[in-house]
């Protein structure tokens, strides 16, 4: 029972750091999620990134998208924006910024399983 439970476990942390992206039927899109802080940069659409604004980058969204993430960790939600691009490391989805993760409840971990859904 222990060796399943663990090889269950081990199976499940394989998934997610290998780059393991899900879509669901309805659309959404569940893979990892780190957050980011580059303050005074310009973001792929031109704004200057604001660690305390409520914004995100995703690889092909179009700006302006606003989207619902949800941490799957601890089911906190939060909508978004999309105002850059990236992530680009395997098996994430969405970077947030630092003010999103936070307030999502994974500021201190980095990275996080999440879904989302756009809104």
């Amino acid at each position: 029972m222990k060796n399943r439970t663990l090889l269950a476990a081990v199976a499940a942390i394989g998934v997610f750091a290998s780059g393991s992206m899900a879509q669901s039927a309805g659309g959404d899109q569940c893979g990892g999620a780190s957050w980011y802080s580059l303050p005074g940069n310009k973001t792929a659409n031109g704004e200057i990134m604001d660690p305390g604004a409520m914004t995100a980058a995703h690889k092909t969204l179009p700006f302006g998208t606003r989207v619902k993430v949800t941490n799957r960790a601890n089911g906190k939600t939060l909508v978004l924006r999309i105002n850059d691009r990236g992530p680009y490391i395997n098996g994430r989805i969405i970077d947030v910024s630092k003010a999103a993760a936070h307030r999502l409840g994974f500021l201190n971990d980095g990275h996080v399983p999440v879904c989302i859904t756009k809104v």
